[in-house]
């Protein structure tokens, strides 16, 4: 009944976090475009210190939405604050990475085969991480550096490759990757709780007061809300990378990741300058082909196998000593008390079945048994290939 319990959990905190952050990164997006979008005003506008606006048609209805330079005249009775996305996706994930990363430290976190780690080494080296980042991005964005965008946006991608390359060598790689993903995801949030809010609070209170706001506090806002525009791609690539073992599986996982941040971010850049009109097709090509170029450079090598037959039944015994424990009607491991993936290799004609499978994460991304949990051999790997390709002739 624990694991029963656990798993219905799990499922619905990823329900939440996945429907908040949906909230929270539709309103980055949008506001974002908004404020890329708007136009000069006319003069009676400007008047009223208005410094841009903008005409939209949705729903059936035609709205019209204008900015102030700093603030109206006289607060309105009812203001709409943009806070608990960001905080509700922030608390959500935190819980997430808890349940499967920290609680289920010992099936997620630890690869015995890079570290020897118990449940409490392995989450603090993932908490200490992820405070060693945020406080690290506080600093820089408190120097002169925050200014320069792209000089910034460097310094910040090396960290983190620095920090997901130390991390790959003390825990398991799709470890590493959703520890990168949730140091970007908290900062993000971070960037809310530390300077979006309190600096439009200001701002509130001083045009409450009939005084006119301070530029800077818009100012530093607007620049964090631009780091987490920046972000959102980067962020939503690593959480949906745990599915694909192609990415964190390979021994250069920690460089794959670094260069999907770093193109997802660019291909961003695209449609930043597209909100203020600004066409640079070349900024998606050379995203494309950055892509690309990375999955030439990390594409496994062709398995050698010797030209000799393997039969299922030479099969079954790796198949159940090394697969079993998860993949079964009944499972044997401590942790997946349910057959992962609905996906179970109890006969010789659910193997076959699954052939394609079982070559691909046993041979291919070497991802599975996960985190090699019951010590899959490269010789038996190696069979596993010679059994693949008989089929295949």
């Amino acid at each position: 009944m624990e694991t029963y319990l656990y798993e219905w959990l799990n499922f619905v905190v990823r329900f939440l976090h996945l429907i908040t952050g949906i909230a929270w990164i539709g309103a980055s997006f949008y506001f974002v475009w908004l404020d890329n979008s708007l136009r000069e005003p006319p003069q009676w506008k400007k008047d009223k210190g208005i410094k841009g606006d903008l005409w939209a048609i949705h729903g059936g209805g035609f709205y019209e939405v204008a900015k102030y330079s700093l603030g109206p005249e006289q607060m309105p009775k009812t203001l709409h604050w943009f806070k608990w996305e960001a905080y509700t996706t922030g608390i959500t994930g935190f819980i997430l990475l808890t349940l499967l990363y920290y609680i289920g430290a010992s099936s997620y976190t630890i690869d015995p085969a890079k570290m020897a780690l118990t449940p409490w080494q392995a989450s603090l080296i993932g908490i200490g991480a992820i405070a060693i980042f945020i406080a690290a991005y506080e600093v820089l964005c408190r120097t002169a550096l925050v200014e320069k965008s792209l000089q910034f946006g460097l310094v910040v991608l090396a960290i983190l490759t620095v920090l997901a390359f130390g991390l790959d060598q003390l825990i398991s790689s799709r470890a590493m990757y959703i520890h990168i993903g949730a140091m970007i995801g908290l900062a993000m949030v971070f960037n809310v709780f530390t300077t979006i809010m309190p600096s439009q609070r200001k701002m509130v209170e001083a045009i409450s007061q009939g005084q006119q706001p301070d530029p800077s506090w818009g100012h530093k806002a607007k620049l964090r809300s631009v780091h987490n525009n920046y972000a959102t791609l980067p962020v939503i690539l690593i959480m949906i990378s745990n599915h694909y073992p192609i990415t964190y599986s390979h021994s250069y996982g920690w460089l794959i990741l670094s260069a999907l941040i770093a193109i997802t971010a660019y291909a961003r850049h695209f449609f930043n300058l597209k909100h203020h009109d600004i066409i640079k097709p070349s900024i998606l090509i050379g995203a494309l082909i950055a892509f690309a170029t990375l999955i030439w450079l990390f594409a496994p090598k062709a398995v050698k196998t010797e030209d000799k037959t393997v039969t299922t039944a030479q099969i079954m015994p790796i198949i159940q000593s090394r697969c079993l424990q998860c993949h079964a009607a009944k499972p044997t491991d401590d942790v997946f008390k349910f057959a992962q993936g609905g996906i179970m290799y109890d006969t010789e004609a659910e193997v076959l079945a699954k052939a394609e499978r079982i070559h691909a994460r046993a041979v291919v991304s070497k991802d599975m048994p996960f985190i090699n949990k019951t010590q899959m051999t490269d010789e038996e790997r190696q069979l596993i290939a010679q059994w693949y390709q008989g089929l295949k002739k």
